[in-house]
């Protein structure tokens, strides 16, 4: 059974806790970052935490990733987005990999402010998962192997301003604003014998209610072990360093086909993106102030649960 983590601040005391049924039993200790959390407190330890606890109700969330980890984030992994966006994921031949600024991560129940120059805001829901231990080398990560190397997993929204990602062509920029990134509320730490559910978890976000993203990680294109085998390759990964896996379809960005993108191609730039701004500012998907937006991640049994983010929408203060 996974085990509920919560970072959070009581009575001006930031701490860490394992929570079940409302309530949150403070974890001896402190712990500036999640990394000096994990290597103190291994799930093996923690299943088995006693002593006072707090309602959850009194304490306010922190993200369980801290500003100090890399926030690392996989694009165009779910089948159906990639068909949506124009692309074959039978014939997709590379990761795409980028970074958000660790500055944009907040607490799962957050507002996300919408700067005031940008008009089309957009949701995505995505699995994030929570590095173990530190990987300075390449190495061939499996799924026999994968529980060696994750501690666990998060909720994370990769809130994207559209109109400076797709123009400018900057993925950092356009996605790393501050408040773009919530984690949590849970890390879910991971026992051996979880891991293999992690093909099975369904993501479902909501906005206002209403359905806009459904999917499961079995429709992933590049899995977890690959993911990491792969960057293990590139970059030194830290212990506490997250890595969000990619979005499913349902997002409010409108890709053309690829038809329409070959033909658009032909306009000069300033007639293309203006052709770009027009098409987008006809799709009401598109978060405004007084938005709420609400994600959800677990397994069908619920052996694996990670919690609600809920997010209102408020614009930049003038």
């Amino acid at each position: 059974m996974s085990l509920h983590v919560l970072h959070f601040r009581h009575h001006g005391r930031a701490q860490w806790g394992v929570v079940a049924n409302g309530a949150v039993t403070p974890i001896p200790g402190d712990f500036e970052t999640t990394a000096s959390f994990l290597a103190a407190n291994p799930v093996e330890r923690l299943v088995s935490l006693d002593g006072p606890t707090i309602p959850e109700s009194d304490v306010e969330w922190l993200p369980p990733v801290t500003a100090n980890q890399q926030f690392v984030c996989q694009g165009a992994n779910y089948r159906r987005h990639m068909i949506e966006s124009g692309m074959d994921p039978d014939a997709k031949k590379f990761n795409m990999i980028f970074t958000k600024a660790t500055s944009c991560i907040v607490a799962a129940d957050s507002q996300v402010v919408k700067p005031r120059h940008v008009r089309f805001l957009d949701y995505e829901i995505e699995l994030g998962l929570i590095l173990k231990r530190d990987i300075t080398s390449h190495q061939q990560i499996t799924d026999a192997n994968l529980h060696d190397y994750v501690a666990g997993t998060v909720i994370v929204n990769d809130y994207s301003a559209r109109d400076v990602q797709i123009p400018q062509m900057q993925f950092y920029k356009g996605k790393s604003f501050r408040t773009f990134g919530p984690v949590g509320p849970y890390l879910c730490l991971l026992e051996r014998r979880d891991f293999p559910k992690l093909k099975a978890l369904d993501l479902t976000l909501t906005v206002n209610g209403a359905v806009r993203q459904r999917d499961s990680t079995s429709n992933l294109v590049y899995g977890p072990a690959e993911t990491l085998t792969e960057l293990s390759g590139v970059h030194d990964l830290r212990a506490g360093d997250l890595l969000a896996t990619g979005t499913p379809a349902g997002c409010a960005l409108s890709i053309p086909s690829p038809l329409k993108q070959r033909a658009v191609a032909l306009f000069p730039e300033s007639v293309k993106w203006k052709m770009f701004m027009k098409v987008q500012a006809g799709r009401a998907q598109y978060l405004k102030s007084g938005d709420i937006v609400e994600a959800r991640i677990a397994s069908r049994d619920g052996t694996i649960d990670l919690g609600v983010q809920r997010n209102e929408i408020v614009d930049e203060a003038a």
